[in-house]
């Protein structure tokens, strides 16, 4: 992700309804976790600037955002955040030192997207857990991936895949951004760049009203528009 496109994160990261239901969506995550122990230690790889770092300590998490842009990181520390840049392919960090590693919407942007998640496994302690969120669907792809940067979109198999040889265990894969998967193929066989943009308030309400209908509706098994993964190291 380009200077560019942090800084509309950032901007539009509280408001518009794909990054506000992703953040429910970890945040409903790291509550589940909490049922099995108390939040420990927590690295957020690709933090850009830092919005779901804030989740991961307002669930009461340890958290380190990183990122490999110096500006992304600058922002995030702007934020009260702690932060470092690294490359999610070598985090400076000590092995078995993490209870919690968040890579969302990072391994498509790396060529060596293996390295990145044996690092996961590496900094992650024995019963360690890593959330994952991946865009699916190489039928999908169109000018708004090469404009933020994506070398790949997944499918189950390759996800899981990538995961398992690290050495972790798949404990839930699930689809995200499933209805409204037509509307978004739809718009980007016609679209130029990326979808990162404001969006007129009754639009942004509609489309977060439909999305998270999605908590409720039995639809994580069929094909979306993202791909989501909760693995565990050991045990």
């Amino acid at each position: 992700m380009d200077v560019t496109e942090i800084r509309q994160l950032v901007a539009l990261e509280q408001t518009h309804w794909w990054y506000r239901e992703r953040r429910a969506i970890l945040r409903g995550e790291l509550r589940r976790l909490a049922r099995s122990g108390r939040p420990g230690r927590a690295l957020d790889l690709g933090a850009a600037g830092g919005g779901n770092t804030r989740v991961l300590v307002e669930e009461g998490w340890d958290a380190t955002a990183t990122d490999c842009s110096e500006e992304a990181v600058e922002v995030a520390r702007q934020r009260g955040l702690r932060a470092m840049v690294a490359d999610a392919r070598w985090p400076p960090v000590e092995s078995a030192s993490v209870d919690l590693v968040t890579a969302f919407d990072v391994l498509e942007h790396v060529e060596e997207d293996y390295l990145v998640t044996e690092q996961m496994a590496r900094v992650l302690r024995p019963g360690g857990h890593a959330l994952i969120a991946v865009p699916c669907d190489m039928s999908l792809w169109s000018e708004h991936d090469d404009a933020v940067g994506h070398l790949r979109r997944y499918d189950r198999a390759s996800l899981v895949t990538v995961v398992e040889k690290a050495g972790l265990r798949v404990e839930r894969l699930w689809s995200w951004n499933v209805l409204l998967r037509p509307l978004v193929a739809r718009h980007r066989r016609g679209s130029t760049g990326s979808d990162l943009r404001k969006l007129p308030f009754a639009v942004n309400a509609g489309l977060s009203a439909v999305v998270m209908a999605e908590r409720y509706l039995p639809v994580k098994s069929c094909k979306g528009v993202t791909l989501f993964l909760r693995a565990r190291l050991g045990g």
